[in-house]
């Protein structure tokens, strides 16, 4: 790869996206489209990227940090003057230019790399353009070429003929120039159409009237040159990045059982021989390892899963849960900001959070920690091997020693020792045969009543 920078277009106000938020900022898998194809351009390791901003350039700023450049567009006349905004902040750059769209997300390191090297071909074209060819063309303009792939006219549809509408090529947007060209034949193009834009595919049909050589770069999967702007397109996308992802996760030897029911997240890491039953859904920050068995309906962020494992069903695990080696949570426990020891469980109906559960122990069907004051969230320490019983209250800040027995229904808020047995309960009050004469008399009552 030659030195190159990236020029991502962004400044579009995404009215159709009906929202408060850049369109180019909504998730896709837990990830800004934004970043899926920042993502992608970083494996190329770029010399500069530079975005063009416009409406609502405070929220994209301040998502990219210092990971880009930016620019502002304004007013927005078009995808030519974009490009142009971009023009200073590369003022120093002397290279490859790829100029890619901020809701086009999915454009692969592969075709951005196959661009850049026919735009370093021997017979150095002055553009390159990303073509596509769709089942079904539609108003896309056209990019009419020869065998070779040497363009001979850009053209949008509308201003097609019939024999061009034929063509199925189509254009993408996306281009490659050297930044010398790009600027020189941007400041050629003129707005001389009906929307009174600058349009960056004129660059195309200046410099094949100049005698230059262009050409077209044709990618193999139409859907990762598909357009976002829309709620509907945005739910498109989620679902072409699903099942991209569940054939990956099946590939790399986990089982689904039913995959369509399955939801990742961009970040979501297996190991082999995992098991997947219907209706998981993994947030972001995953990382499950070798063995594991996650049942029905159970939702997983942020959490860290060693080999063995065993979740669900109906569980929750938030950020922070970590499950050691062969420990079990059951249905309905929820667990966030906790590590379960090795071959620990807590097979149902448990909260366990800002917590500690050492190899071995037990916690019981409706133990919780209660870990929140209102203002501070506290700690609670439970030792390997010991047996928290069921309906129990962990108050914390409060140690459960090694070994120790915490009897059901207790309400611990000091510290239990090692091998100590803790019982937190009210005496049991006994009236001999007040139930048999409470009986009698409402059954009494309620003949009276009746009659």
């Amino acid at each position: 790869m030659t030195d190159f920078a990236a020029i991502v277009l962004a400044a579009g106000k995404g009215t159709r996206m009906k929202s408060d938020t850049h369109k180019v900022l909504h998730p896709i898998a837990g990830r800004a489209m934004i970043d899926h194809l920042l993502a992608a351009v970083d494996e190329l390791e770029p010399k500069e990227r530079v975005v063009v901003v416009g409406a609502g350039r405070e929220q994209l700023e301040a998502a990219l940090g210092d990971r880009a450049a930016t620019c502002l567009q304004e007013p927005q006349l078009g995808t030519g003057h974009a490009v142009q905004m971009a023009e200073d902040a590369l003022s120093n750059f002397s290279g490859d230019v790829l100029i890619l769209y901020g809701d086009v997300p999915f454009v692969s390191a592969g075709t951005m790399r196959a661009m850049i090297e026919r735009l370093n071909a021997d017979d150095a074209p002055a553009v390159v353009v990303l073509g596509f060819e769709p089942e079904d063309a539609l108003q896309y303009g056209r990019v009419v070429a020869d065998d070779a792939g040497a363009i001979t006219k850009m053209v949008e549809y509308k201003d097609a003929s019939a024999a061009e509408r034929a063509c199925r090529i189509c254009n993408s947007g996306l281009m490659a120039a050297k930044s010398d060209d790009l600027f020189k034949l941007l400041d050629r193009v003129d707005n001389n159409n009906a929307q009174e834009e600058y349009y960056l595919p004129d660059i195309v049909n200046i410099a094949i009237a100049d005698g230059r050589t262009c050409a077209v770069v044709i990618t193999d999967d139409p859907g990762e040159v598909a357009g976002i702007n829309s709620r509907a397109e945005l739910a498109d996308a989620e679902a072409r990045w699903q099942v991209a992802r569940r054939y990956q996760a099946m590939a790399d030897g986990v089982s689904l059982k039913a995959p369509d029911t399955v939801y990742f997240s961009w970040d979501t890491a297996l190991g082999r021989d995992v098991t997947v039953e219907p209706h998981v859904v993994f947030g972001p920050g995953v990382s499950i390892a070798d063995g594991v068995h996650i049942k029905s309906f159970t939702h997983i962020e942020g959490a860290t899963l060693a080999k063995g494992v065993q979740a669900g069903p109906f569980a929750r695990l938030r950020p922070g849960a970590v499950l050691e080696e062969d420990a079990f949570i059951g249905n309905f426990v929820e667990m966030k900001k906790a590590t379960l020891g090795k071959g620990a469980k807590a097979s149902h109906l448990s909260y366990i959070g800002d917590a500690t559960v050492g190899a071995g122990a037990n916690i019981g069907a409706g133990t919780i920690t209660c870990n929140y004051d209102g203002y501070f969230k506290y700690q609670t320490v439970i030792g390997e091997r010991a047996f928290i019983g069921s309906n129990s209250a962990l108050v914390a800040p409060v140690t459960i020693g090694a070994d120790a027995i915490v009897a059901a229904g207790s309400t611990v808020s000091r510290d239990v020792g090692t091998g100590e047995l803790r019982m937190v309960r009210a005496e049991q009050l006994v009236k001999q045969g007040w139930a048999d004469r409470f009986h009698d008399t409402m059954k009494k009552k309620k003949a009276v009543q009746k009659k």
